[in-house]
């Protein structure tokens, strides 16, 4: 499994990938599975098996096949990769750990949320956009996000496949995580194909919306706690809405 550390992108100079946290949580499913601490309930494999489609997804075969269409095809195989993570991140039904390893998966591959194609509204989500640089985003270091899909792949095809039929789901603990974050938090709707709706988070107290925000999070429940002291569970926030712009953690 690749490091946090830059990584070199086909021709467009070093290309930061985020990757702590999934070598952090995919080293830690390995070992949990090898223990044969972590059974994983049929959410969990269900999800793992969908991410394992796209993970082990072939290339199209194009005749003739340009360096445009191959460089397409290579993104947008990523970029399936990282919302199919997001959706079931997103539904809230698989375990902690499960979940903790989806939200690595999703960080490390987001450099592909708009790539090659960009969600059809300005109002959606705009995650892995530089600051600053918000009409010219970043060229996804590609090379380098596929160099992570064998390991994964391989840790994939064990968690989708270790649910079997009279096994019983053990779920073990998951640390939680708190963390402070300056900055506003969006939530989205997506109400018909193509239309997103987008509204500010605000403190249900104070009505203040920038923060900092004391983020806690035990991988089934987010607390937004606002300077005033008034901490909120119902915000509304997608798991990715919160962790997708926080600091590489």
């Amino acid at each position: 499994m690749m490091s946090g550390h830059e990584t070199q992108g086909a021709g467009f100079g070093p290309q930061p990938l985020q990757t702590r946290a999934l070598t952090r949580e995919s080293g830690r499913a390995r070992q949990l599975l090898a223990a044969g601490e972590w059974c994983p309930a049929a959410a969990d494999s269900e999800a793992a098996a969908a991410v394992l489609d796209r993970l082990a997804a072939s290339l199209p075969t194009r005749r003739p096949a340009t360096a445009r269409t191959s460089a397409t095809d290579r993104d947008r195989r990523l970029q399936r990769l990282l919302r199919t993570t997001l959706h079931h991140l997103d539904a809230g039904t698989v375990s902690p750990p499960a979940a903790a390893l989806l939200a690595g998966v999703a960080r490390a591959f987001l450099p592909w949320h708009a790539t090659p194609n960009p969600p059809g509204a300005a109002a959606a989500p705009r995650y892995g956009t530089p600051e600053g640089a918000a009409d010219t985003p970043a060229v996804p270091p590609t090379r380098a996000g596929e160099a992570l899909l064998p390991d994964l792949t391989a840790l994939f095809t064990v968690l989708a496949s270790t649910s079997l039929p009279g096994t019983v789901p053990l779920t073990p603990p998951v640390e939680p995580w708190e963390v402070w974050y300056a900055g506003r938090f969006r939530r989205y709707g997506r109400p018909a194909f193509g239309v997103w709706t987008a509204e500010t988070v605000a403190c249900p107290g104070c009505g203040g919306k920038a923060g900092p925000w004391t983020v806690s999070c035990d991988w089934r429940l987010i607390s937004l706690g606002c300077p005033c002291g008034v901490v909120t569970h119902e915000h509304g926030l997608a798991f990715s809405e919160v962790w997708l712009p926080l600091p590489d953690m």
